[in-house]
């Protein structure tokens, strides 16, 4: 496949540290993610999420990530942190996902086994911003490392799309040439191994100049 024009985005999600986001700022990562679904090891409450969010560079995007969250929940996530964007990871359709007033990103599992197809899901979702191919089954979190094949990534999406799912420092340049994204989204990849939420620095640096590096390729 030919290179794109455009690098390639970097989001680094479940973050609940001040420290981390202002590295990941310094990196040059595009966005952060705070998770606020309420069955993740990496959810944060709404307070702590606003207080982080002074953290962020100029020109960093925060994200708010649910699944299956109430809509009261949602809204007051919106008005405490003011997200750039909300990404949705549960059974919530276009209707709920744009009734907030935010852009947002519709998770897809893509550790079911079953082909995506792509006209189906822009059809199903179409005021979705962008589309997160992640390696979980159908009704589960995301954020665990698990991986899926990138052959099964469609061709035909007509809307930007990140590849998730198990992504790490030593597999990321090779994701990005297999599949070319509009970007990429790590959680688990960059954190101190046993300690979910705790981003290692080293990690998170390695897995930016990954990225820069096969932008290069």
């Amino acid at each position: 496949m030919s290179r794109p024009l455009y690098r390639t985005r970097v989001k680094f999600c479940g973050l609940t540290r001040p420290g981390d986001v202002r590295l990941a700022g310094e990196l040059g990562v595009d966005a952060v993610g705070f998770v606020f679904a309420p069955a993740s090891r990496r959810r944060v409450e709404i307070d702590a999420a606003a207080a982080m969010t002074h953290a962020l560079a100029p020109l960093v995007d925060s994200v708010a990530l649910f699944m299956d969250n109430a809509a009261d929940e949602v809204r007051e996530v919106v008005r405490q942190v003011k997200p750039a964007l909300l990404q949705f990871h549960g059974n919530e359709d276009d209707a709920f996902c744009r009734s907030f007033g935010v852009a947002y990103i519709k998770a897809v599992p893509m550790g079911g086994g079953d082909a995506l197809d792509p006209l189906s899901l822009h059809s199903r979702y179409p005021a979705a911003s962008a589309f997160l191919l992640d390696g979980h089954a159908p009704g589960a979190a995301g954020g665990e490392g698990h991986l899926f094949d990138w052959a099964s990534v469609p061709k035909g999406m007509t809307k930007p799309f990140l590849l998730a799912g198990g992504l790490t420092p030593d597999n990321v340049f090779d994701a990005v040439v297999a599949t070319l994204p509009w970007g990429v989204d790590v959680s688990s990849g960059i954190e101190v191994e046993g300690d979910p939420g705790v981003k290692d620095g080293a990690r998170m640096r390695r897995f930016v100049e990954e990225v820069r590096r096969a932008d290069c390729d």
